[in-house]
């Protein structure tokens, strides 16, 4: 099975295959559309590439950007929405097989990534009524319905100017301009490179076994700290632990990627439980690399669990990520747990920077 999201040139893609009927349906060409085959012969005579999901049925899913549109957005009651900077998507499908498997949340979440890296100020796209499960995702990662259009499908907008920084899923992928201090995750390599699957390194293999875990953008870590320097609401940054034998660890362990923690949840503290199995079970859902067994055993046999539900908001990148090494010469290694790091705004921004990220493009009011 794929294990990740690819760029791919439509000339590529198998237009016959059985994922595009649905689409060829809907947009069998009108006065206000264009038809489905036709937009897709012509996108790949123009050698365009689109962002596809594929296994061993074929397509899964498809998603199509269109950068740089400035155009006016007319509405089915009259109104018109002026010339703006927007990112819009003009197709976005997931196949049904993947209901409840997070890759729609993936979808979106790299959609997302790509309009903050363009810095349009809004980012929109058009869907059917009938396409509840979308419509459901739209709205809880902050996009607005403001009417519908003139081919009857449903307008929905994000502003980066007008962002509900109160919830990290609506603000996502920006970080709110209040937080003043963050903290720190440290997971073994192996773990890690399920569960961040696009935070690569340079020169690894890095092997991608769940898609529920690898592609969704909440990430649920399951530890047993006594203390935590951060609470539900905090940036959080990843550290990959190298736990191989080659090379040093100090240029192989790193931090790779950064996060919002949206729960901090104790199972159990010093042998007490504080929820049912079942409960646990629940509260970690499909955002965790561990099987059903490995929780049971982790939940019978550890004095302390502590359930930290994470919001994977971005990533360095190959030959960006930031090392031990540089954080140790730079007093960004405070010498404890990494649990028990608790960064200023400041170690924060400077940490991020040498990720090479745009941090006033990241950290908004």
């Amino acid at each position: 099975m794929a294990g990740k999201f690819i760029h791919k040139r439509f000339a590529d893609i198998d237009i016959n295959d059985p994922f595009f009927d649905s689409l060829k349906r809907d947009y069998p060409g009108s006065a206000n559309s264009t038809e489905f085959t036709k937009w897709f012969a012509k996108k790949a005579a123009e050698g365009k590439e689109v962002l596809v999901f594929e296994d061993e049925q074929g397509v899964g899913a498809f998603v199509n950007l269109k950068p740089g549109e400035t155009e006016e957005i007319k509405l089915s009651n009259g109104h018109v929405l002026p010339y703006d900077s927007r990112l819009k998507i003009t197709t976005i499908k997931i196949d049904e097989r993947f209901q409840h498997q997070r890759i729609g949340e993936g979808a979106l979440g790299l959609t997302l990534w790509d309009w903050r890296d363009q810095c349009a100020n809004e980012i929109y796209v058009t869907v059917f009524e009938k396409h509840t499960s979308l419509i459901f995702l739209l709205e809880k990662y902050g996009f607005n319905y403001v009417g519908d259009n003139l081919n009857g499908e449903r307008v929905y907008i994000k502003d980066r100017r007008n962002l509900d920084i109160s919830d990290p899923c609506k603000a996502f992928p920006f970080i709110s301009g209040r937080m003043s201090h963050a903290g720190c995750l440290a997971i073994n390599m192996e773990y890690h490179d399920t569960m961040f699957a696009y935070s690569e390194l340079a020169n690894t293999l890095q092997e991608r076994v769940d898609i529920n875990v690898a592609n969704g953008l909440k990430k649920v870590y399951i530890g047993s700290p006594y203390s935590l320097a951060f609470k539900a609401g905090d940036p959080v940054l990843i550290y990959r632990k190298y736990t191989g034998n080659d090379g040093r660890p100090g240029y192989k362990s790193v931090i790779t990627s950064y996060c919002i923690a949206t729960r901090v949840e104790k199972i159990k503290t010093q042998g007490q439980f504080l929820h049912s199995f079942d409960e646990f079970l629940h509260i970690v859902g499909n955002k965790s690399v561990y099987t059903k067994f490995e929780l049971k055993n982790r939940y019978d046999n550890e004095k302390n669990l502590t359930v930290i539900e994470l919001l994977y908001c971005g990533y360095f990148g190959a030959g960006n990520n930031v090392n031990w090494r540089w954080l140790k010469d730079n007093d960004l290694w405070p010498g404890t747990h990494p649990m028990n790091f608790r960064y200023t705004r400041s170690q924060f921004e400077k940490i991020l920077r040498e990720g090479d990220v745009d941090v006033d493009n990241v950290i908004i009011d």
